[in-house]
């Protein structure tokens, strides 16, 4: 039986709208106080399945001898390749069942590898070798060169014909629950006459998946398409803070650098590419045809509900801002994978791809402030009447996605993280 079956119950109950059922099996990294030291594990309704554990008593042998899951990232487990990725998933599967007895009816095994999510720290779930962002989003780019350049010039030529990034720092890749500082550096307000050097007044969120590559490729070798889909272990939400006023006086002529580079959060499960199969749908209509070496088959974008909610620190809860959609995408993760490697630019497991900002063509469909204030000339309302254009100090941002199944959902947690206050500039 396919581990996707949407008949498939587990021992553990899962609600209809809970993140983690048995057709899910997200991979993360964790701990708890009695046991400190991180290992992997898989989410399953309200607990962690401890696969170090697991491991240790033979029940997957997939994996070899050696204990990838004894460890403080997927890596290991990833660089085995995707012919062990999906015997691994199908093992756990089985031993989740509703009708296997072997962890069901086995309360000390149970009481070993079982962990509930409440009492367990979960930690940056990858090693991240290299983070490269891209800029996707049609909806995104256009609503962005409107804002920035102009109705005349809102979507650069090339734009159409390549999926656009730039190579982002992988040092400051946090996991959900990270505060963020708010970042200094240059700025120039266009009625200033000369740049000064400050916290960030503009600072924003970008809406986004991440895509994480688990093989390789070698350097000076293309990636085609079947290889591309072979690489994609999994996905899982990303925000990648910007600072906008950062932004606009350093991006000229090379793009995006500081504003970037001082925090991007990504949600602590990793939902394998497999388990989004069920979920795979049709994207935009690419006009003009990409270039050969981009052309790719049907059905390569994903079906998954994004939301994006904001709390204030006079807020009890976060509310939603902005509800989107990863099917949006213009240019589809499989493409980026393959115009990142063109070149010949090598591949290494654990690196990341961020999907770029996902907007749809409704303002409430809008994947950063920057496009939901319009650039700070249309401030959003909260519930209790409070506006935003841009993030505060002690503004909570969060991100939730998932999608949907035949009376199940396959979830992805959320990546959250709270805005601290700049340090004090040098005088």
């Amino acid at each position: 039986m396919s581990p996707n079956d949407p008949s498939l119950k587990s021992f553990i109950g899962v609600a209809p709208d809970g993140d983690f059922p048995i057709q899910n099996l997200p991979y993360g990294v964790f701990s708890t106080a009695s046991a400190p030291t991180p290992r992997v594990g898989v989410a399953i309704g309200d607990h962690i399945l401890d696969l170090a554990v697991l491991h240790g008593r033979g029940l997957l042998p997939e994996v070899g001898a050696g204990n990838v899951f004894a460890t403080d990232a997927i890596n290991g487990f990833m660089a085995l390749g995707p012919a062990v990725w999906k015997a691994t998933r199908a093992r756990i599967s089985a031993l989740l069942r509703l009708d296997t007895p072997t962890l069901r009816d086995d309360a000390a095994l149970r009481a070993a590898a079982l962990v509930k999510r409440a009492d367990a720290r979960v930690h940056l779930p990858l090693n991240v070798t290299a983070f490269s962002d891209f800029f996707s989003s049609k909806q995104h780019a256009t609503n962005a060169g409107k804002i920035i350049r102009g109705e005349a010039s809102a979507l650069a030529p090339n734009w159409l014909t390549m999926p656009i990034g730039y190579n982002s720092r992988a040092s400051t890749v946090v996991v959900s629950g990270t505060p963020v500082r708010r970042p200094l550096g240059q700025r120039k307000p266009r009625n200033a006459e000369h740049p000064s050097f400050g916290p960030c007044a503009n600072l924003d969120c970008e809406l986004e998946m991440g895509v994480v590559i688990g093989a390789g490729s070698s350097m000076g070798e293309m990636i085609d398409e079947a290889t591309a889909e072979k690489m994609i272990f999994g996905f899982t939400l990303l925000n990648d803070w910007s600072a906008r006023d950062i932004q606009a006086w350093e991006y000229q002529p090379l793009g995006p650098f500081l504003a970037k580079a001082f925090a991007t959060t990504i949600s602590p499960w990793i939902v394998t590419a497999e388990a989004l199969e069920p979920f795979r749908v049709e994207g935009p209509v690419q006009d003009p045809a990409p270039f050969p070496y981009l052309r790719q088959g049907p059905r390569r974008n994903y079906d998954v509900t994004l939301d994006l909610l904001l709390k204030t620190s006079t807020m009890t809860d976060h509310a939603p801002i902005s509800r989107t959609n990863f099917s949006f995408m213009y240019w589809s993760s499989v493409q980026q994978l393959m115009h990142h490697g063109c070149t010949g630019c090598a591949m290494s497991v654990g690196d990341l791809l961020g999907s770029g900002t996902i907007s749809g063509d409704a303002r409430d469909q809008l994947g950063s402030l920057l496009e939901l204030s319009w650039g700070g000339s249309n401030p959003i309302e909260l519930p209790n009447g409070e506006k935003r254009t841009f993030l505060q100090d002690g503004d909570s941002l969060m991100i939730r996605g998932y999608a949907q199944g035949k009376g199940y959902r396959v979830g992805f947690g959320e990546a959250e993280g709270v805005i601290t206050p700049a340090l004090a500039p040098p005088v």
